[in-house]
């Protein structure tokens, strides 16, 4: 996949392609037990040639033409001397060939010619490919960091991007599109013909399209009314626009020239149409979208990535809790789509071939041959439905090999078979031998080749039945292969993406055969169409339930090092599991003992991990949950109960946070101003509990996060009402009042800061001062307001703007706190919490403690008593 743009990182997406092929085994249908009198020895002579190629590719993609012709020429000069030595049959050529009399003489030297030749394919093949990116105006020009008005012909589905919140306000919204610059026209005149690979970055402008378009990535593609998603969005492959755009050079290399940076985006100008067969493809995508548009907002967003790899209308909150289970490869086009549609065609495995064969071939009365002829097309229109891009065609190959088992049950023979897919795909695209999915899909489909019927085999002698061996065989087996390369992208390991694979595997099919019949038949019937991707939607609702879930428990993951150390690491730790798991297996006792252990571990119930961490303390009042560079704060207000003070910036540390602290019902939730960093993460705060209402600032800036809460509201249900100054509130033993902003309309802020809600708290005989992220200005008013009086002396003081050095002397003065708390961070490029801040707490008395350093953070006591310790 492709890597440039300028900070818009592909990494993470290329791994959610990828790993959908990772652990496809738990969705492409079961893969029945060989027939004895088919297997035979594993022939591994085209496994040296694929792998040769796919390095060599590698290797050449950044090579100079001369180290690509002398590797090519040297590799095809070598591998004849050799095949000549083979033919002559000399006495000597025998003894440097390794040949043998009888059986498969010369074998070695065969082998060694074909390693070469493979070699040299593929060096001449990335080479070309290579110098497409060095071809034309363009590299030089991105150097200059010129403007020019360039045509291009679309060869990706545009993509809306908005990268992960990482201050008060989110990244720009951007479509991003793949491309090859057909024409340049400089400033100076000069028009130039190329065809060189390229990036376009479309920045999404606020106004009457932007509001859509911004809040896409946390919501749908389909807007509310009044909003239009960006016009770029519709754009189909194969069709030339004329952009005028800043070359800029690509920010980690990759199969990419340049990117370009468009100007003037809000409507494209099209100078070509799309070709017919993207236009058909781009009709059954916009009616299978049109089919779901009245569905669950999970499964409206999911059936068209489980179907097409259609993911605009994926929440980050959702794709994230897809990459927390690794369930990410439903959203993604992989071999796993086009098996499920043809199992359903020739059915179980291994049966293809034999009289009592199933399916709805033979019992529509099709032959063998016209069944082979019909699977042909089936994966025609696959491919062409779903794009005839790299990744669709490696999905292809892999869903051919995996086809290839279920037809034959010859899995001893698939290894040449995926050897085979291995050269072609490489030779085709020498840019999938970087490819982190690509790479993925080979070790997943070799996982389900070689152990997964081993350890298939060896769970059904010991009494686990059949299709459950089979299932957790396939899923385990791709997870321990892929695992290493997935911990090099994400910097993670999940410990539930196995059980979480299993729980999918039955919805997966079901959710695939009808969101597929749904897209052929919503061009001719739609209300048919609608009632069959209404029934999709049930399967489709359960597959994000699982992954919110499984997503959501405290221990779903552990953080692993980022790098191939780590993943050598990883192999090593899962090698020597494996060893253990194999003895484990004769004492079933203690299986159950290390399986109870493991889920305790991974759903780490508040009672025990209070017993075992100290966390969260007893008798706790107030705790600021470790959110990133963000607030999310919890009053306590009663067992299981609390009142939450901002939602933070990221959904699954909110709601793994509010787990931990064993919150489940939540009277009232304050987001005291709509800045990204409190209030993106609110779908992980209502996520399973009961809410009563959220209560905001009336600033209703910035537009589109105030919209999101809106609309996040509004799906469940919940009542949300405007804070002022002077309300005051009581929830069993806790009471706050609002102390800022002013209930006056007149009172304009400076800006979302300046409105934040400020409360003034009383838990028992503790007092405590939220003062949301006030700048000085607004600070220094409210020490002027009739709430003035009251701040002073406080127990504990949520310090504003995390620790900012923008504070207002006078009122950490009147506030005087025996306790600063601080939410920042770590790492942040803020500078947050600012060194001054903390100098100036410290030198009234009060302990400074902050998220960055100590981790989330919990007050007890009251009084002398008064305490504070973190998870």
């Amino acid at each position: 996949m492709r890597e440039e743009g300028e900070g818009y990182d592909d990494r993470r997406d290329e791994a959610r392609h990828g790993t959908r092929a990772a652990v496809h085994a738990a969705s492409g249908g079961r893969l029945g037990a060989a027939h004895p009198r088919q297997e035979g020895p594993t022939d591994l002579r085209l496994v040296p040639p694929a792998l040769a190629a796919w390095a060599t590719s590698a290797v050449m993609l950044d090579a100079a033409p001369a180290w690509v012709t002398g590797t090519a020429v040297g590799c095809l000069a070598v591998a004849g001397v050799l095949m000549t030595l083979r033919v002559s049959g000399a006495r000597w050529a025998g003894r440097v060939s390794g040949a043998v009399t009888g059986g498969r003489a010369g074998w070695p030297a065969v082998t060694a010619a074909a390693v070469l030749v493979c070699v040299a394919a593929a060096a001449v093949s990335a080479g070309l490919h290579g110098a497409d990116l060095r071809r034309g105006p363009l590299p030089g020009l991105a150097e200059r960091y010129a403007t020019v008005i360039a045509e291009a012909e679309i060869t990706s589905d545009p993509r809306l991007v908005r990268p992960r919140v990482r201050g008060p306000a989110p990244a720009p919204t951007a479509v991003l599109i793949e491309a090859d610059v057909r024409r340049v026209e400089t400033r100076d005149g000069a028009t130039v013909v190329t065809r060189t690979p390229v990036l376009m970055v479309v920045d999404v402008k606020r106004g009457r399209s932007s509001s859509s378009a911004s809040s896409a990535s946390s919501a749908s593609s389909t807007s509310s009314a009044g909003d239009r998603p960006s016009p770029w969005l519709a754009l189909l492959p194969s069709t030339r626009v004329r952009v005028t755009a800043r070359v800029v050079p690509p920010a980690d290399g990759g199969d990419m020239a340049a990117v370009l940076r468009v100007r003037d985006p809000e409507v494209p100008e099209v100078v070509g149409e799309p070709s017919a067969a993207q236009r058909l493809a781009g009709r059954l995508r916009a009616g299978l979208r049109e089919a779901t548009d009245g569905l669950a907002p999970d499964a409206r967003a999911l059936l068209p990535g489980l179907v097409v790899g259609d993911t605009a209308r994926i929440t980050p909150e959702l794709d994230e809790a897809f990459k927390e289970t690794d369930l990410a490869h439903t959203l993604a086009v992989s071999g796993s789509n086009l098996t499920i549609i043809l199992v359903l065609l020739i059915g179980p495995p291994g049966l293809a071939p034999r009289v009592e064969r199933r399916g709805l071939a033979p019992r529509l009365g099709i032959s063998l041959r016209t069944t082979a002829l019909l699977g042909g097309a089936l994966t025609l229109g696959f491919v062409i439905v779903c794009r005839p891009d790299p990744s669709v065609l490696r999905a292809a190959a892999c869903g051919a090999v995996a086809l290839l088992a279920l037809a034959t049950g010859r899995r001893r023979s698939l290894i040449p078979a995926l050897a085979t897919a291995v050269l072609l795909l490489v030779l085709y695209d020498p840019w999938l031998s970087r490819s982190y999915g690509f790479l993925l899909s080979v070790l997943a489909t070799g996982a389900l080749l070689t152990l997964a019927p081993r350890w298939s085999a060896a769970l059904r002698a010991r009494r686990v039945p059949p299709r459950l061996a089979e299932a957790l065989a396939a899923a385990a087996a791709a997870q321990a292969l892929c695992a290493p390369v997935v911990a090099v992208l994400s910097a993670r390991v999940s410990l539930v993406a196995v059980p979480c694979n299993l729980l999918v595997e039955f919805a997966i099919a079901p959710a695939t055969v009808l969101g597929f019949a749904a897209l052929a038949t919503a061009p001719w019937a739609m209300p048919v169409a609608k009632a069959l991707a209404w029934c999709a939607g049930w399967p489709a609702g359960w597959i994000a339930d699982v992954a919110r879930t499984g997503a959501a428990l405290p221990g779903a993951g552990v953080d692993w090092p980022g790098s191939w150390t780590g993943a050598a690491l990883l192999g090593l730790t899962t090698v020597a599991l494996l060893l253990a798991g194999r003895r484990l297996l004769r004492h079933p006792w203690w299986c159950g003992v290390c399986g109870v252990l493991l889920l305790l571990a991974v759903v780490q119930p508040p009672p025990l991990t209070r017993v075992v961490t100290g966390w969260p303390p007893p008798g706790w009042r107030f705790a600021m949950c470790d959110v990133g560079q963000g607030d999310a704060t919890v009053l306590a207000a009663g067992a299981g109960t609390g009142v939450v003070v901002d939602a933070g910036p990221d959904p699954v540390l909110v709601d793994r946070c509010l787990r931990t602290l064993g919150i489940t019902r939540i009277p009232l939730v304050v987001l005291t101003h709509f800045h990204a960093d409190h209030v993106a993460g609110l779908s992980g705060v209502l996520r399973g509990r009961q809410v009563g209402a959220i209560e905001t600032t009336a600033y209703q800036e910035p537009v589109d996060q105030a919209e999101f809460v809106r609309r996040e509201a509004a799906a469940r249900g919940v009542p949300v009402t405007r804070a002022a100054a002077g309300e005051e509130r009581r929830t069993g033993g806790l009471s706050w009042r609002v102390v800022w902003p002013p209930a006056d309309p007149t009172v304009v802020p400076e800006g979302p800061n300046d409105a934040s809600v400020a409360l003034l708290v009383r838990s028992a005989g503790l007092r405590l001062l939220l003062l949301g992220d006030l700048e000085p200005p607004a600070q220094r008013a409210l020490l002027r307001s009739p709430a003035g009086p009251l701040l002073a002396g406080v127990d504990v003081l949520k310090v504003a703007h995390h620790g900012s050095a923008y504070q207002d002397p006078g009122l950490l003065s009147r506030a005087a706190p025996r306790l600063a708390l601080i939410s920042a961070g770590a790492d942040n490029t803020y500078g947050h919490p600012a060194p001054g801040t903390v100098a100036a707490l410290r030198a009234m008395g009060a302990m400074v403690l902050s998220t960055d350093r100590d981790g989330a953070l919990a007050v007890t006591g009251e009084g002398a008593e008064l305490g504070v310790a973190g998870d």
